[in-house]
């Protein structure tokens, strides 16, 4: 058997940063001292009329030659037109005639983006030699070198560079270390740097860093330890202990961060990564204390402010969630569409229809659009505007292929909760034809199919699913439990089933289709040694019919009545529990 429709609730309550490439950006390298030429420092301010003369003193003397102006356009004009190649073979080219270190480092830029290593380190010694103290300059050579594996060269480099900010630098060296694939040969550079600085936190927090991405987790975590008797409290070398601590074992993670704060209760940092562990682990009311507490320890912060909400909208406080998700779209959260997502289905909780169609309605784009709109039409269709509804979601447009695809989904899913099969089996085909290849879409079609005896259309659909997706369980689950239940193909069923049941060898409903294969091929105890399995993990209404019958067919009448009673009370709507008692007449 299997479930052709599961809904949940997704609280989102963790957040990921994510950063974009830039794309090339036109800039105008000074070749030649004009009067429009104003020296600046590495920040971009112009520097005051006495630095003036060093800085123009320290570029190299070169006139703006045609042959030199026809190079500079070609590369800008490459650029900006996306041939990046074309612009990073010119930069590179110039940054050899001029030795102009800004031109250089345009060189490296342009050499980094087109992913071409060689020209990038080139580029980098260009501009590393013409500007010795650029700290910029000399962080990106070493960076280069690293990546490139020249440990023996970036050293040096790495050593000047902490004498001027230890502090910061061994904070930055584990992203100059950038991907490198001798993970010992970091570590061991890394602790060659830091055994000059042994007073020095940050320099065992490196230490810790470089260990652990090469799996060395023990030695990271003594480093740590170092580093806390160094600066107790110190609360990046807690999370990252806590992080490393929590590979292998997420409550004694969440233990270490629970002692810590009892040491250090103002740690507002390790707070906030117990609060989101205390979620990972489904411990809401703990999380829920916590972020309320962090409330208060971050003003106005709307990642703690909206994870807060969507804590207590999911531990049914409506009006708090209310409160903390419309104080959150007052602090510029950064996906605001979001907020008014779950202030919806906070809306919608409250039976405020209305409310939550405006919240709704204010979604225009993004990930949200799609799911918004699902729940627009749903309050439509229930307030007896079904048409309203289907016109609502055929005139949205997605922002790609995926959401598209979601919007047919939802029409059909729309037309199926209000008994409309033929119809949602007409939405679906339509969006077939439009994405031939979409497997959510044939799935969904071979499940109406089933509803409209069309079984041809459902082994037809199951089967394209599987050469699309051939570890999809679910398309062998759910061919396999209708050639069981539905036809005498018995052995091709128990086949396609085994199929599932290796793929996910713990699901429930795989084993409830199992178990109703056996039962169907007179295996009774078999059948019923998969239904108890499969009950144990979850109770679900469907299983009980089915593992009610199998004790019924075997003599168990009272263990069988006693079993459906108990699920009719907690599902008495349920349509395969009531045809089965219905059948059966206990």
């Amino acid at each position: 058997m299997t479930h052709f429709k599961i809904l949940f609730f997704c609280t989102a309550l963790l957040f990921v940063a994510a950063c974009s490439q830039p794309g090339v950006k036109a800039s105008q390298p000074a070749v030649t001292e004009t009067k429009a030429q104003q020296p600046v420092d590495e920040a971009g301010v112009g520097l005051a009329a006495e630095e003036k003369a060093p800085a123009e003193a320290a570029l190299p003397k070169q006139p703006l030659t045609p042959e030199i102006l026809f190079k500079f356009l070609v590369a800008e004009v490459a650029g900006q037109r996306g041939a990046i190649g074309i612009a990073q073979s010119t930069y590179l080219d110039l940054a050899r005639q001029t030795q102009d270190p800004r031109i250089a480092r345009r060189a490296a830029e342009m050499s980094m983006f087109a992913r071409d290593q060689a020209g990038a380190l080139e580029a980098a010694r260009l501009w590393a030699a013409g500007e010795q103290d650029s700290v910029r300059a000399q962080q990106t050579l070493a960076a280069l070198l690293l990546s490139e594996g020249r440990l023996a060269e970036a050293e040096p480099i790495l050593r000047t560079l902490l004498k001027e900010d230890s502090t910061n630098g061994f904070l930055h060296l584990s992203a100059l270390m950038g991907k490198m694939r001798d993970s010992q040969g970091a570590l061991e550079l890394v602790e060659r740097l830091a055994a000059d600085y042994p007073a020095l936190p940050e320099a065992r927090f490196a230490v810790a860093q470089a260990a652990a991405n090469g799996g060395r987790f023990e030695a990271a975590v003594a480093a740590l330890q170092q580093a806390d008797s160094l600066r107790p409290g110190w609360e990046p070398a807690a999370l990252l202990r806590a992080q490393i601590i929590g590979r292998t074992s997420a409550a004694e993670a969440m233990r270490f961060m629970r002692d810590f704060l009892t040491a250090h209760p103002g740690a507002r940092e390790v707070r906030l990564g117990y609060a989101r562990a205390l979620v990972n682990a489904n411990q809401f009311t703990e999380a829920r204390a916590e972020f309320t507490r962090l409330t208060n320890d971050f003003p106005r912060n709307p990642e703690v402010s909206f994870a807060a909400g969507l804590l207590s909208l999911q531990m049914g406080d409506l009006d708090a969630a209310r409160d903390l998700l419309t104080q959150t779209l007052e602090y510029s959260p950064r996906d605001p569409d979001a907020v008014r997502y779950y202030l919806g289905q906070a809306a919608e909780q409250m039976k405020q229809p209305e409310a939550a169609a405006a919240h709704y309605a204010e979604i225009g784009s993004g990930n949200y659009l799609v799911p918004a709109r699902a729940r627009q039409a749903a309050l439509l269709a229930r307030s007896g505007k079904l048409d309203e509804a289907r016109k609502l979601l055929a005139s949205t447009r997605g922002e790609n292929d995926a959401q598209n695809v979601r919007l047919v989904q939802a029409q059909s899913e729309l037309l199926r909760d209000n008994d409309e099969p033929a119809a949602a089996f007409g939405v679906l085909s339509e969006g077939i034809k439009r994405f031939p290849d979409s497997a959510e879409l044939l799935y969904d079609r071979a499940m109406v199919a089933e509803k409209l005896d069309k079984l041809d259309v459902l082994e037809a659909d199951l089967r394209r699913v599987m050469v699309l997706r051939p570890d999809d369980a679910q398309a062998y689950n759910a061919l396999g439990y209708t050639l069981a239940d539905r036809t005498k193909r018995l052995p091709e069923a128990v086949t396609l089933l085994d199929k599932a049941l290796s793929l996910a060898p713990e699901d429930p409903f795989i084993l409830d289709s199992v178990g109703w294969a056996q039962y169907r091929s007179g295996n009774l105890p078999r059948a019923q040694e998969f239904l108890e399995r499969a009950y144990k993990i979850r109770p679900d209404p469907e299983i009980a019919a089915h593992l009610g019958e199998v004790m019924w067919a075997r003599g168990q009448r009272d263990e069988a009545g006693k079993l459906w009673q108990s699920s009719l009370q907690s599902h008495p709507q349920n349509e395969v529990l009531l045809e089965t008692l219905h059948r059966l007449k206990p």
